[in-house]
């Protein structure tokens, strides 16, 4: 499901026309070097990217496993995690971890409640 809301975001980013880089009709005003002059709104540009469709993931646990057991699986199987009982979960957005979490639930719908936020030197320094 979250595939699908995902894939309608990007179509409705697919309606968008395209912006005008210069005349009458919204567009921006740019330099001599094509970049668009600093002012002092700064919200202004920021605005631009909020609409942006991200995914988000919270993972549980992963293991490993051989192609045969894979196609043994069936219902009622119960496949081994990494993590133990009570480990804080991995939010991730775009397959980068930003924050970690427990499992709620509010009107019967799973939740999860941040615990920690990754730091930006955290993040960075996991890209290494």
């Amino acid at each position: 499901m979250e595939d699908e809301a995902a894939k309608e975001d990007f179509d409705a980013l697919d309606d968008i026309g395209d912006i005008d880089a210069g005349g009458e009709e919204g567009g921006v005003d740019l330099d001599h070097d094509g970049v668009a002059p600093a002012t002092g709104g700064e919200t202004k540009s920021l605005d631009l990217i909020l609409d942006i469709p991200l995914t988000v993931a919270v993972e549980l646990g992963r293991s490993k496993m051989l192609i045969n057991d894979l196609l043994q699986l069936g219902q009622g199987s119960v496949i081994e995690l990494t993590k133990l009982v009570g480990e804080p979960l991995e939010v991730l957005v775009n397959q980068k971890l930003v924050a970690r979490g427990e499992v709620v639930v509010v009107n019967e719908k799973f939740g999860v409640r941040l615990t920690d936020i990754v730091s930006p030197m955290e993040r960075v320094q996991s890209l290494a």
